[in-house]
């Protein structure tokens, strides 16, 4: 798809983008609005999205590592479990957004100890004109209240029906007013937000919308409810004193209406600066979590070692081409554990390869002892992105405490097949049973706790007995596509 392509779907019938599970890195969205569009699942590696309108678009599960959103308009925007390695984050507008798992950025927060945030509280604290906006407002609210107060007590004390009329006429037109400024304000506060880039437009659209409400609430309320009262009281003598001009009263409405739509908006800015943090929280639980993945990847075992090279040192006399043959395996194997470069996740073909070297190195240690295949159902699995050395100490358990222990022939089956929309990783070996309370050595607890790092209870490791021996490793299809997507290297 074309830039030309894509402005011509935009402007077609109004209707939100769908692009869910494209592949359209490096794509030129700069300047464009994609208002609600589905991101969800694409490539967007080093994409332009400078000064984009992305307002609650979906960006879930989406590679976004390189971007650029410079000034881009974020607002209520789904960023969860996406890739942000490298992002852009500056100048651009992130209310609302939701970063729920995401990778790092280079989005950095105001740095609110140099300048501190204009809000109602910090107001209040200030002494001079602090105190006196704080006393301006307690004044209005006791003033008020008061007000309820007195018109209440008229009403149960006045005599002449008229007067309880009006009254009643009066505290119903201010309480309606008054709630009316209020919802009026909390329902366009979102819309505004989203319409007004400016604070002052704001406020000026909201005294529109109440001054228009003021005289459409007050027409109606007088002729359903005060026109008798107020004609009767208008005909006798002395029945009614005059009272300010209309548009005090609207002033009262506006002053009332604005107070309202700062409050509110000051609430969205607390909103947002919490995404902020929340959204450097989750970095650092992030790198946290890599720390302790780079803690659990498995090593090679010691003892392993040393009697891979006990059986060369034993070979080299007596069947020198098998200890050359075993020496090659031994350097792949290690060359595949040393060069990982900080990676956590290696495709599943590189992962069953490992183990196929790990069992040809044992194989020449136990000779006919030992024989052994690795299986996978479907080639396509072999592209899947799986934590490194997840399946390699599963093996080296089955063949300690399974294979060593037996005096004839020894089998062990590694199978990889999707059922249920599950990934089973089995190995299979015909050595003694597990017992009742097996937990695993070092290595198995590695693996779960790796697996419980990255796939929550969406993976789990079982040990059975029946009705074959096997470790069985059952991760969900969808959560590995997540997880890969996410861990994808920049585009």
């Amino acid at each position: 798809m074309t830039r030309e392509q894509l402005i011509g779907t935009i402007g077609k019938n109004g209707k939100r983008i769908q692009l869910r599970g494209t592949d359209l890195a490096a794509f030129d969205f700069s300047g464009l609005d994609l208002t609600g569009a589905d991101l969800s699942f694409s490539n967007l590696g080093k994409a332009n999205f400078r000064g984009a309108i992305l307002r609650q678009a979906n960006l879930s599960f989406a590679n976004l590592s390189g971007a650029d959103f410079t000034d881009a308009d974020l607002y209520e925007a789904n960023f969860n479990f996406s890739s942000l390695e490298n992002v852009d984050l500056n100048g651009a507008n992130v209310e609302g957004a939701s970063f729920n798992f995401s990778g790092r950025s280079k989005y950095r927060p105001v740095d609110t100890t140099r300048s501190e945030p204009i809000t109602l509280t910090n107001i209040l604290q200030k002494p001079g004109w602090g105190t006196l906006i704080g006393a301006f407002l307690g004044a209005l609210l006791v003033y008020g209240c008061n007000a309820i107060i007195y018109f209440s007590n008229l009403i149960l004390k006045a005599e002449d029906p008229l007067m309880v009329g009006l009254y009643q006429f009066l505290i119903v037109q201010n309480m309606v007013d008054g709630a009316t400024c209020f919802l009026l304000t909390w329902a366009l506060s979102g819309w505004l937000s989203r319409q007004f880039k400016h604070i002052w437009q704001r406020h000026v659209f909201v005294s529109l919308a109440v001054t228009v409400s003021f005289f459409i609430i007050n027409t109606a309320l007088y002729w359903t409810i005060g026109q008798p009262y107020l004609r009767e009281l208008a005909d006798r003598p002395g029945g009614i004193e005059k009272t300010a001009a209309w548009y005090v009263y609207v002033l009262g409405d506006l002053l009332i209406a604005n107070i309202f739509l700062y409050g509110l908006q000051q609430g969205r800015q607390l909103t947002r600066k919490l995404s902020e943090q929340e959204f450097q929280l989750l970095n650092m639980e992030k790198l946290k979590t890599r720390a302790e993945l780079d803690a659990l990847q498995a090593k090679i075992n010691p003892h392993f070692l040393y009697n891979a090279l006990n059986s060369i040192a034993s070979l080299v006399h007596e069947n020198p081409d098998k200890a050359e043959e075993m020496t090659l395996l031994l350097s792949k194997l290690f060359r595949y554990s040393t060069s990982r470069n900080g990676e956590l996740f290696a495709s599943l073909a590189d992962e069953l390869e490992m183990v196929r070297t790990y069992l040809q190195v044992e194989q020449v240690r136990f000779g006919n002892r030992l024989t052994f295949s690795v299986e996978i159902s479907n080639p396509a699995l072999n592209e899947l992105q799986l934590p490194q050395f997840l399946l390699q100490p599963i093996v080296e358990n089955a063949i300690k405490h399974g294979i060593a222990k037996r005096a004839d022939l020894g089998r062990i089956d590694v199978r990889i097949y999707e059922k249920a929309e599950e990934l089973h990783l089995c190995v299979h070996d015909n050595g003694p049973g597990f017992a009742d309370d097996m937990g695993g050595g070092y290595g198995l607890r590695s693996i779960q706790d790796k697996l419980k790092l990255l796939y929550g209870d969406d993976a789990r490791v079982e040990f059975q007995n029946w009705p074959l021996k096997q470790v069985l490793i059952s991760i969900l299809m969808s959560k590995i596509r997540a997880v890969n997507l996410v861990s994808a290297p920049n585009a």
